[in-house]
């Protein structure tokens, strides 16, 4: 009898923290044996981790499932796997609407994938264990990178705050720092890889070490992990206002190979929208951490994330949104419009916002953010960067990222010539368009 071929197919959805357990998850499985592959129509089965932080990425991860479940009806599959925050969020209610599906694991049921891959029976389809009692030892897990030349390196899991819009504590807990010794040696390995860059992701990533009882903190994290090579840059994403502390700014500003790039999400500026949101600062507080960390280093890239559009905003809270992105000058910044949902605490908060005036108050942001940001690009040129080459997507035009361009969230830089993809490479500058840069070897 002719064995059957084991080809699984994954589509990792949401942010970056979700693409790391997409790569742990398929570093179990070819372990396991299975083929990974590229093409959902040559796989047996098919695996979806889904994201559903807001109402947007939900719709994403359902619209994902059914386009999948084609291959199911029409093609090789004979399993469809949903894991993550989709089956975390709406737990055993969602059986009923997504009959397609065989499996549903949860954000702490990651461990079980090979199982749920092999069609070893799960109670009632649905596995939900505490996300909590995972054992964040990522370090000693196999791990199928997708990207070839950048790395996320996750460094806590789940959130201790209590954001009255977020969902992330209910579907991944409390936060847990993992220990130094284990980032530092998944850090050794992936460098050994071959990565040219090392990101280092949490839902808070500037509160880590701060819930652990031994002495480790990010700053001391970024320093150890910096002593590894000279030759791979470090990044940090995801800080927090209240979170970054002095050592941790010096720790980025003062490491030749650690970007300086600050990413902190504000979600808003308005003292009456932040209390309502959960969040205990201020527009002066702000400023002054701002003005501190362009103090430091005055190169620094400042990047945030606003929300617009909830409960109780007024015109007034969003002019002085406006105002305050407009004094700031963020380099890069992204908005959302508020996602509603019963299972949020800030659900319950009155004077909602209609969709049509949210829709245009995030039309105005982003209008004034490329303003912004083409004015900034434009400084850049004439100037010299360190590049690293990407991709060649036609003959002598190569797509590539300086210091300040992190991943997937940021403009990119366009550069022709000949050069050779995961190196870096010195580019000066000669042109700037609203989000990207565009220039040529030196």
């Amino acid at each position: 009898m002719k064995r059957q071929v084991k080809n699984v197919y994954l589509e990792s959805l949401g942010c970056a923290r979700n693409l790391v357990d997409s790569e742990l998850m398929l570093g179990k499985l070819s372990d396991a044996g299975y083929n990974i592959v590229a093409d959902p129509a040559k796989a047996r089965t098919i695996v979806i981790n889904t994201c559903s932080f807001i109402e947007s990425a939900t719709s994403e991860s359902i619209d994902t499932i059914l386009e999948l479940a084609k291959y199911k009806r029409n093609g090789k599959c004979r399993r469809i796997i949903v894991t993550g925050c989709l089956p975390e969020r709406f737990r055993n209610k969602i059986i009923k609407t997504l009959p397609e599906v065989d499996f549903f694991l949860g954000t702490g049921a990651y461990g079980k994938i090979v199982q749920a891959v092999d069609g070893i029976p799960i109670a009632s389809g649905v596995l939900l264990p505490d996300p909590c009692q995972n054992i964040l030892n990522y370090s000693a897990e196999p791990r199928v990178k997708t990207v070839p030349y950048s790395a996320y390196l996750k460094i806590a899991e789940g959130c201790s705050r209590r954001c009255t819009y977020c969902i992330i504590p209910m579907l991944r807990g409390k936060q847990r720092s993992r220990e130094i010794k284990d980032v530092v040696s998944e850090a050794k390995a992936l460098i050994k890889s071959g990565v040219k860059e090392l990101i280092l992701v949490a839902q808070d990533t500037t509160s880590y070490g701060k819930d652990s009882a031994c002495s480790s903190s990010l700053a001391i994290l970024i320093e150890r992990i910096s002593n590894l090579s000279g030759n791979i840059w470090i990044r940090v994403l995801y800080g927090h206002p209240e979170s970054i502390d002095a050592d941790t700014i010096n720790a980025i500003s003062d490491s030749k190979n650690v970007c300086s790039y600050f990413d902190i999400p504000i979600q808003h500026a308005s003292h009456n929208i932040l209390k309502r949101m959960g969040r205990n600062y201020n527009q002066t507080q702000l400023l002054k951490l701002f003005d501190k960390i362009r103090s430091k280093d005055p190169d620094a890239v400042l990047r945030t994330t606003v929300i617009t559009g909830f409960p109780g905003e007024t015109d007034k809270d969003f002019a002085e949104l406006l105002s305050f992105i407009e004094k700031v000058k963020f380099d890069h910044l992204g908005a959302f419009v508020y996602s509603d949902s019963k299972d949020i605490a800030s659900h319950k908060l009155s004077d909602k916002v209609r969709k049509n005036v949210a829709k245009k108050r995030y039309d105005a942001i982003m209008s004034c953010q490329m303003e912004i940001s083409s004015q900034n690009n434009r400084r850049h040129i004439g100037k010299v960067f360190d590049v690293l080459v990407e991709e060649c997507p036609e003959e002598k035009l190569y797509i590539g990222r300086t210091k300040y361009q992190a991943p997937d969230v940021d403009g990119i830089t366009y550069m022709s010539g000949e050069m050779k993809t995961g190196s870096f490479v010195r580019i000066k500058i000669t042109d700037a368009l609203e989000y990207d840069l565009i220039g040529e070897p030196v």
